[in-house]
């Protein structure tokens, strides 16, 4: 992480130079540059291989900490990617992999639309055979990096069997017929629609077998959801941070504020819910990478370190004051990106029905 954080340093004034809800291509570049897309893209021979899940929470933490734009641009370029490097053709992903891990393309993950979100199960995107290929028709919403991304990871309904009727394309952003237009969110991230009018993709474009499709987006899941909990840890840890160093300097009644037990107390809470969080995280991320059943364990950690991350960073608020929600400052930045985590890749409450049902099998 040492390293990682070392690199996210230099990333900030990147960061900032780029378009709120636009992808920032010079980032992308610097990422690449820098060696961190090398780690979640790893060479492996001719091809590629899957990083671990520990090395991608390890990242995502470093990143957060100190430039969440950085950290997110490298999870989008991840989780957009994965799909196609898990289950895509060796044509499919020697045609999109080199270029996504050298920071030229962005990449998206289109899973989630406007009447399926947590119940993803329920898509309705359409994917009708055709000679040579598949003919999409439907929408996607809050789609990672839309409508900027060069080729998106697409999940489309191609049977009426529920979550077994779903199959996995990668589909070009450039194909004929796919539309898009940006959502303003909260926070700038590039987020966007996805309009399919009768898009063409062809039987290369599947990503592992036709209605499995489902399986490849839970997989991919499965091993960044740990990530999330981990980029909400290093939002978190920045917040602790900087409530530290505020309380031991600023001055009330003649006192440093540290020595308000009212006030330190708070922050040891927050410290001690980070650690614990920590652990879950790497728990999870452990047991992933040591093959054995992870559903409950990421449910766990993406749990418990996002709703721990918000409560860091409204208490961070509260021991420095108004001061806190002025534009720009570092609290009130992340006050704004510390919320989404808590909904997207699952929401809480999905995430206590995986702890639940785990519990009752």
């Amino acid at each position: 992480m040492a390293r990682t954080e070392e690199v996210a340093r230099t990333l900030p004034p990147v960061a900032e130079a780029g378009e709120p809800g636009r992808v920032n291509r010079e980032l992308l570049s610097a990422l690449a540059s820098s060696g961190l897309l090398d780690e979640i893209f790893r060479r492996s021979g001719p091809g590629y291989e899957p990083t671990s899940a520990m090395a991608l929470c390890l990242i995502r933490e470093g990143l957060a900490r100190h430039c969440t734009e950085a950290e997110t641009a490298f999870a989008l370029q991840g989780l957009g990617a994965y799909p196609i490097l898990l289950a895509g053709s060796v044509s499919i992903v020697d045609e999109w992999i080199p270029r996504i891990a050298a920071g030229e393309v962005a990449v998206g993950f289109a899973l989630t639309e406007p009447d399926a979100g947590s119940d993803a199960g329920s898509l309705a995107l359409a994917a009708e055979p055709v000679e040579g290929g598949f003919r999409l028709s439907g929408e996607k919403a809050f789609i990672s990096n839309a409508p900027d991304a060069a080729v998106y990871s697409v999940f489309a309904r191609t049977s009426d069997a529920g979550s077994r009727g779903i199959t996995a394309f990668a589909v070009p952003g450039s194909a004929g017929g796919l539309t898009g237009s940006r959502q303003e969110m909260v926070s700038p991230h590039p987020i966007g629609r996805l309009v399919f009018a009768d898009v063409f993709v062809p039987s290369s474009a599947v990503l592992g077998s036709v209605d499995e499709g489902w399986r490849v987006a839970m997989r991919t899941l499965d091993m960044f959801r740990p990530s999330v909990g981990a980029f909400a840890l290093g939002m978190g840890q920045a917040a602790l941070d900087a409530a530290v160093a505020h309380t031991a300097s600023r001055q009330a009644f003649g006192r440093p504020l540290r020595e308000f037990q009212a006030v330190s107390h708070q922050l040891a809470d927050v410290a001690t819910r980070l650690h614990a969080a920590r652990l879950l995280v790497h728990d999870a991320a452990a047991a992933y990478d040591g093959g054995g059943r992870t559903g409950h364990l990421s449910a766990m950690a993406k749990l418990f370190a996002t709703e721990t991350a918000q409560q860091a960073v409204d208490v961070a608020i509260q021991v420095h004051g108004a001061r806190a929600l002025e534009r720009g400052h570092l609290l009130e930045h992340l006050y704004r990106e510390v919320r989404a985590p808590r909904i997207y890749e699952g929401a809480s409450e999905i995430q206590r029905e995986i702890i639940a049902r785990h519990l009752y099998r």
